[in-house]
């Protein structure tokens, strides 16, 4: 079982106050009404642009190790812009996938953000070195 299926039946078990304060904790966007309840064995739209992130993640990933190993200052640049292009086209999938309903995202309690915010903000105290600016660095 998937998590989002864990979710959903868990949800299902909960009272009438529990289900709506979960569905308004649900930001998504309605599937396409052309898209089939039951997956056939056929390539549909979701599953294309599924492949398409995968391989723009997958070629992210392979940049990212190319960027860092690049011996050559020109070769080091170029390998980085089109690394930056790839993220961007990575994202944009993600973007188009999220519009079509085929991600959601769940919001997050204030108060929680601000405790995990508090929590990482106390480890840049064990950093080996004073915090600085990026500008002071570079």
């Amino acid at each position: 079982m998937n998590m989002n299926q864990n979710k959903s039946s868990t949800s299902m078990s909960s009272s009438p106050d529990q289900q709506h304060s979960q569905s308004m904790n649900t930001i998504k966007n309605p599937k396409p009404p052309y898209e089939p309840k039951v997956k056939g064995p056929e390539m549909n739209d979701r599953d294309r642009v599924n492949d398409i992130l995968a391989l723009e993640k997958y070629l992210t990933d392979s940049f990212n190790v190319s960027a860092r190993e690049a011996s050559h200052p020109r070769l080091h640049e170029d390998i980085l812009t089109v690394l930056t292009e790839t993220h961007r086209c990575q994202y944009s999938m993600y973007e188009l996938m999220f519009r079509k309903g085929h991600y959601k995202l769940e919001a997050e309690d204030q108060q929680k953000l601000d405790q995990s915010y508090q929590q990482f903000n106390n480890y840049s105290t064990q950093f080996p070195y004073p915090s600085t600016s990026a500008k002071t660095i570079m």
